[in-house]
């Protein structure tokens, strides 16, 4: 019998009331005040309740605004929290470093509003602070109100991407620029570390200048693991380029199936082993005792999101104010240039089209991420039968509350995996990298 492909897992999170669910933050199991949402403390034991999974990684997804793209109004984001507030992430990736050992740390950071020397130092230095378990979910930032944040106009796809390709190349330069041996730290002969073998990286490119080197020496992984999240023909080349993880959303499996094969084709074709980087499909576990309690459970969850949120968070995401088209509007028939993006989440398993209301319904609900439910048994068919159609590497779990739904999941459907031979039952390797190439 061959052997069984290992599944690998990751937990996405936001640090703010939801994640992929609005429900999340009144859902009647979420232990949320006013503000605990915001401390440290419920991520320090997430991340320790994953780390027990022996999950890749927890990873923080970000926006740098609060949207008023629906309606032209910021109330709709505000009163159903659609991803707002969202307070910055990479802070807490420290205070989880100090509480974990295996686990890695990833979190967004775009390219669009900082220069790449800034970013090369910081990531470098939570490398250093994390002993090589950081990961970068590197992004352009698309939407218009976060440029507006910054004062400056938002570019072209094209332009967007040709930008970040030369970002991560003076990334890669100023951690280059420190040798590992370069520290010697003689005490005696009063040498600190070694000129000889730390370099100027004189980077004059199309959109960037920087003399270098790096004030950081080489950190554990030189440099994080880098994620992305592309979906257009732009975004697949530079994630085949760069990635060792890929965060991606396909509702359907044959849709995923067909990105899956498509970066990974890319991949092979710029020379990289397609090993290099785990593809890991959003997925909302919804788990009961029975099949019937499990529907009971999606039930509660999915009533508790009122349409105008989904309508909100759907039109954040497409930035694009979707109160424009009816309700009753198909909208893989839509043509508008906005819209084609998202056109996958569109759709029904049967492959028709799904009504405006359809779509920020369940966008409200889990931002399209497929919902496994059922029992224990139920929920690992669908997990291990979605990995056989797709081929692909993994998951990156979202819960419909907090705290409860992740402890459940590693509690009980982790077991299941490993008794089916699906997953690790043991850390293997110490940085990020090596715990996403790990394939036993």
């Amino acid at each position: 019998m061959p052997k069984k492909k290992k599944i690998h897992l990751a937990q996405f999170l936001v640090h703010g009331p939801s994640y992929h669910s609005l429900a999340m933050w009144r859902h009647p199991r979420t232990a949320y005040t006013k503000d605990n949402w915001a401390r440290p403390q419920l991520y320090q034991h997430i991340a320790q309740v994953c780390e027990r999974g022996l999950f890749d990684m927890v990873f923080f997804a970000d926006l740098n605004y609060i949207s008023d793209t629906f309606r032209n109004s910021l109330t709709p984001a505000l009163r159903y929290a659609a991803q707002a507030p969202e307070h910055d992430p990479i802070p807490l990736l420290s205070w989880i470093a100090a509480v974990t050992k295996r686990i890695g740390l990833g979190a967004t950071f775009s390219t669009s509003n900082q220069h790449p020397f800034y970013a090369a130092r910081l990531w470098a230095t939570i490398d250093h602070l994390t002993g090589g378990r950081a990961a970068w979910n590197v992004v352009t930032s698309i939407n218009g109100n976060q440029q507006a944040n910054y004062g400056v106009e938002r570019e072209s796809a094209e332009m967007r991407y040709d930008k970040a390709h030369e970002y991560i190349e003076v990334c890669r330069k100023l951690w280059n620029s420190w040798d590992e041996d370069a520290v010697v730290m003689d005490r005696d002969n009063a040498v600190f570390a070694d000129a000889s073998k730390v370099r100027r990286i004189e980077h004059e490119g199309r959109f960037f200048k920087s003399r270098g080197p790096l004030n950081v020496v080489r950190s554990p992984q030189n440099g994080p693991a880098i994620l992305q999240a592309g979906t257009s023909p732009k975004g697949r080349d530079f994630a085949a380029k760069y990635a060792d993880g890929i965060f991606a959303i396909q509702p359907r499996a044959e849709d995923a199936a067909a990105y899956f094969a498509d970066i990974k084709g890319r991949m092979t074709d710029l020379g990289r082993p397609p090993e290099h980087c785990r593809i890991l499909f959003g997925a909302q576990p919804i788990i009961g005792e029975s099949e019937d309690e499990a529907r009971e459970k999606q039930d509660e969850h999915n009533q508790l999101v009122p349409l105008d949120a989904g309508m909100a968070i759907l039109s954040a995401h497409l930035d694009y104010d979707l109160s424009q088209i009816p309700l009753d509007a198909l909208m893989a028939e839509r043509t508008e240039p906005e819209l084609q993006r998202m056109r996958t989440r569109f759709l029904k398993p049967s492959g028709e089209s799904m009504t405006l209301r359809e779509v920020a319904q369940r966008h409200g609900q889990s931002v399209g991420l497929p919902q496994f439910i059922g029992t224990v048994k139920s929920v690992a068919d669908q997990m291990e039968a979605f990995i056989e159609t797709v081929g692909g590497d993994g998951f990156m779990l979202s819960a419909i509350y907090s705290p409860g739904a992740i402890e459940e999941f590693v509690d009980r459907i982790v077991p299941e995996l490993q008794r089916r031979g699906l997953y690790r039952t043991e850390y293997q390797g110490v940085t990020q990298r090596e715990l996403l190439r790990q394939d036993h």
